[in-house]
C-alpha cells in the first residue's frame, strides 16, 4: 500500500481512500497527499476541510479521482 501512496503523492493526484480508524469505524474519504513519513501520511481531507494524519497501515484502499470532460454542445 505505500509504495501505491507514493505514487499517488509524486503524481499530485486526488484519492478516494477507505480507512480504518483505531476504533475500527470505516470511513472513505477524498484526500490529497502532502507529506508521508515512515508509518503516517499527511493529508487535505476533502470531506473534513482540513489537513489530517493518517496511518498507512489503516488504509484498505485507494483509487485516483478521474473527472470525465463535460461535453460542450
Amino acid at each position: 500500500m505505500k509504495n501505491s501512496i507514493i505514487k499517488v503523492m509524486k503524481q499530485n493526484q486526488i484519492i478516494t481512500m477507505i480507512y480504518i480508524s483505531k476504533s475500527g469505524a470505516i470511513t472513505q474519504r477524498r484526500v490529497k497527499i502532502l507529506k508521508l513519513t515512515n508509518n503516517t501520511f499527511t493529508a487535505y481531507c476533502y470531506i473534513r476541510r482540513a489537513k489530517r494524519t493518517f496511518y498507512v497501515d489503516n488504509v484498505l484502499a485507494i483509487n485516483p479521482v478521474t473527472y470525465e470532460k463535460k461535453k460542450v454542445y
